[in-house]
Protein backbone atom coordinates (compact mmCIF):
# COMPACT_ATOMS: atom_id res chain seq x y z
CA UNK A 1 0.00 0.00 0.00
CA UNK A 2 1.34 3.15 -0.62
CA UNK A 3 2.07 5.59 1.89
CA UNK A 4 3.07 8.79 -0.35
CA UNK A 5 3.67 9.93 -3.61
CA UNK A 6 6.49 11.61 -5.70
CA UNK A 7 6.25 13.93 -8.17
CA UNK A 8 9.11 15.05 -11.05
CA UNK A 9 8.87 17.12 -14.24
CA UNK A 10 12.04 17.42 -15.65
CA UNK A 11 13.82 18.15 -19.68
CA UNK A 12 16.00 15.75 -21.07
CA UNK A 13 16.62 17.84 -24.08
CA UNK A 14 17.74 21.21 -21.72
CA UNK A 15 21.47 22.56 -23.52
CA UNK A 16 23.39 21.41 -20.06
CA UNK A 17 21.58 17.73 -19.82
CA UNK A 18 18.93 16.85 -17.73
CA UNK A 19 16.81 19.76 -16.23
CA UNK A 20 14.50 19.37 -13.41
CA UNK A 21 11.61 22.05 -13.69
CA UNK A 22 10.03 20.54 -10.45
CA UNK A 23 10.16 17.81 -7.32
CA UNK A 24 7.04 17.02 -4.62
CA UNK A 25 7.42 14.52 -2.63
CA UNK A 26 5.28 13.42 0.03
CA UNK A 27 1.30 13.92 -1.51
CA UNK A 28 -1.24 11.97 -0.18
CA UNK A 29 -1.78 8.85 -2.17
CA UNK A 30 -5.62 9.90 -2.29
CA UNK A 31 -4.32 12.83 -4.30
CA UNK A 32 -5.98 12.67 -8.05
CA UNK A 33 -4.98 15.84 -9.44
CA UNK A 34 -3.06 19.24 -9.25
CA UNK A 35 -4.81 22.01 -9.88
CA UNK A 36 -3.61 24.71 -12.35
CA UNK A 37 -1.07 27.13 -10.84
CA UNK A 38 -1.25 24.84 -7.81
CA UNK A 39 1.04 22.66 -5.68
CA UNK A 40 -0.34 19.19 -4.78
CA UNK A 41 -2.12 19.38 -1.07
CA UNK A 42 0.07 18.13 1.52
CA UNK A 43 3.34 17.82 -0.69
CA UNK A 44 6.52 19.25 0.19
CA UNK A 45 8.38 21.00 -2.70
CA UNK A 46 12.04 20.49 -3.02
CA UNK A 47 14.80 22.76 -4.67
CA UNK A 48 14.21 22.24 -8.85
CA UNK A 49 17.39 23.23 -11.08
CA UNK A 50 16.24 27.26 -11.54
CA UNK A 51 17.54 26.83 -7.18
CA UNK A 52 13.87 27.86 -6.16
CA UNK A 53 10.96 25.40 -4.24
CA UNK A 54 8.60 26.34 -7.42
CA UNK A 55 7.24 24.58 -10.25
CA UNK A 56 9.58 26.11 -13.65
CA UNK A 57 7.67 25.84 -16.06
CA UNK A 58 8.43 25.12 -19.63
CA UNK A 59 10.73 27.75 -21.27
CA UNK A 60 12.72 26.08 -23.73
CA UNK A 61 15.92 28.20 -25.26
CA UNK A 62 15.72 26.90 -28.83
CA UNK A 63 13.81 24.44 -30.83
CA UNK A 64 11.08 21.67 -29.07
CA UNK A 65 12.03 20.13 -26.03
CA UNK A 66 10.28 16.89 -24.15
CA UNK A 67 8.77 17.69 -20.40
CA UNK A 68 8.13 14.15 -18.53
CA UNK A 69 5.83 14.20 -15.86
CA UNK A 70 6.58 11.57 -13.55
CA UNK A 71 4.56 9.82 -10.68
CA UNK A 72 5.87 7.40 -8.25
CA UNK A 73 4.39 5.54 -5.39
CA UNK A 74 5.92 4.97 -2.47
CA UNK A 75 6.20 2.49 0.62
CA UNK A 76 7.46 5.20 2.60
CA UNK A 77 7.35 8.72 3.71
CA UNK A 78 10.26 10.54 2.90
CA UNK A 79 12.31 12.61 5.49
CA UNK A 80 13.90 14.86 3.54
CA UNK A 81 14.55 18.94 4.53
CA UNK A 82 12.79 21.41 1.91
CA UNK A 83 15.35 22.39 0.67
CA UNK A 84 16.33 18.79 -0.82
CA UNK A 85 17.07 19.04 -4.66
CA UNK A 86 16.43 16.05 -7.37
CA UNK A 87 19.36 13.78 -6.69
CA UNK A 88 18.96 13.87 -2.85
CA UNK A 89 15.56 12.77 -3.78
CA UNK A 90 16.98 9.83 -6.28
CA UNK A 91 18.39 8.48 -3.54
CA UNK A 92 15.85 8.51 -1.06
CA UNK A 93 13.29 6.97 -3.39
CA UNK A 94 15.45 4.15 -4.00
CA UNK A 95 14.18 1.17 -2.95
CA UNK A 96 11.30 2.16 -2.25
CA UNK A 97 9.19 2.85 -5.82
CA UNK A 98 5.85 0.39 -5.79
CA UNK A 99 4.69 1.92 -9.03
CA UNK A 100 5.24 4.94 -11.42
CA UNK A 101 3.94 5.94 -14.46
CA UNK A 102 5.06 8.97 -16.71
CA UNK A 103 3.35 11.56 -19.33
CA UNK A 104 5.99 13.21 -22.04
CA UNK A 105 4.69 16.43 -23.93
CA UNK A 106 6.39 18.72 -26.54
CA UNK A 107 6.91 22.77 -25.93
CA UNK A 108 8.40 24.67 -28.60
CA UNK A 109 9.49 28.65 -27.20
CA UNK A 110 8.35 30.87 -30.25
Amino acid sequence: EAKSLVLIVDDPDAPRGLFTHWIVWNIDPKTTRVAENGAPTAGIQGTNDFGKRIYGAPCPPSGTHRYFFKIFALDIKLELKPSARRAELDAAMRGHVLAQGELMGRYSHK
